[in-house]
């Protein structure tokens, strides 16, 4: 697994990771208690579902510590949602289903 670190660049409205030179992200728009995850970008090294699948982990925890509601409106993020929606299922707004 590879080891990274999560920045949050409030100013560019996204969260950030390098890895070995390599700058993953996605970008975001926050609107009241909501966080829309608007586009994820990973560079093709780093373009493998481990590493999606920790960088998106390692967003969405972080999310849930401001307890922010999820607006997945990238397919991506979605579907890890999915995927993953015991974990997360919580953290989208009322009414939203995926």
């Amino acid at each position: 697994m590879i080891d990274f670190e999560l920045k949050d660049n409030a100013f560019l409205r996204q969260f950030e990771a390098c890895v070995e030179g390599e700058m993953a992200k996605i970008e975001y728009a926050a609107q009241e208690r909501k966080i829309f995850l608007t586009k994820l970008i990973v560079p093709d090294s780093l373009n493998n579902s481990s590493f999606k699948e920790a960088f998106l982990t390692k967003v969405l925890d972080h999310i849930g510590e401001s307890k922010l509601k999820v607006m997945p409106t990238c397919p991506e993020v979605a579907s890890f949602l999915k995927r993953n929606k015991f974990k997360y299922q919580g953290m989208l707004p009322v009414g939203i289903r995926i």
